[in-house]
């Protein structure tokens, strides 16, 4: 289990994944993928990249989501025989059970806690606990904390870590035997910018969203 993991971005460390995968660059202007010191997109043992909270089909990455890319049409010659007989249809894909839940803002913790509250817990087994009912199989449960950015980037990483080791303990005493990996982001992916001259109050609610924990499964449905 991946205990801790801090962004390879801003630590220095590398999280590229299993020995002989390619190395795939992350988008140098805006990247929706954890990436190591490199620039290179984290994978982990299963070869699967690690999306951020933030990610959506429009920032996918070809070699981590290829089925997200059309593939290039190829120009056939003429056929100058008889038509070939039509091959059987083949297999349906098997369906996929991946999804990701964001608890967000003080729903999950309050300020500067790592405490999971009475909201984060409801919101856990309504969406997470019910979703990972409806799969067969789970490949990867990944957990990652965020903060925001008021204090110090070391104090930060590790309450982010903590929180995350917070959701991942809740999930474990409901039940869930999946392996689950928590990384903490600290306060390095925030999704919300809020003007520094606010009185501390109001700056402390307007970066409510980036104190988030996401957590995100893959795997095969039943």
């Amino acid at each position: 289990m991946l205990k801790h993991l801090a962004l390879a971005a801003t630590i220095g460390l590398s999280a590229t994944g299993a020995i002989g995968q390619t190395d795939i660059k992350a988008n140098p202007d805006k990247s929706a993928y954890l990436q190591d010191g490199r620039g290179v997109i984290a994978r982990n043992p299963f070869g699967l990249c690690w999306r951020t909270g933030t990610w959506t089909p429009a920032d996918a990455v070809a070699g981590c989501d290829g089925e997200l890319t059309p593939p290039v049409a190829k120009p056939t010659a003429p056929a100058i025989a008889a038509p070939a007989p039509a091959a059987a249809p083949a297999p349906a894909a098997p369906k996929r059970c991946d999804f990701a839940v964001t608890l967000g803002a003080d729903q999950t913790f309050d300020f500067n806690k790592a405490t999971l509250n009475a909201a984060a817990k409801k919101r856990i087994d309504d969406e997470a606990i019910a979703k990972l009912g409806t799969c067969g199989k789970v490949d990867i449960v990944m957990v990652t904390g965020h903060t925001d950015r008021l204090g110090t980037h070391q104090y930060n990483q590790k309450l982010s870590e903590k929180r995350a080791d917070a959701v991942a303990a809740y999930l474990k005493s409901k039940g869930v035997t999946a392996e689950i990996d928590t990384l903490g982001a600290g306060k390095t992916q925030s999704i919300k910018a809020c003007d520094d001259k606010l009185p501390r109050k109001q700056l402390i609610e307007c970066l409510g969203p980036n104190r988030r924990v996401v957590i995100e499964v893959r795997g095969l449905a039943k």
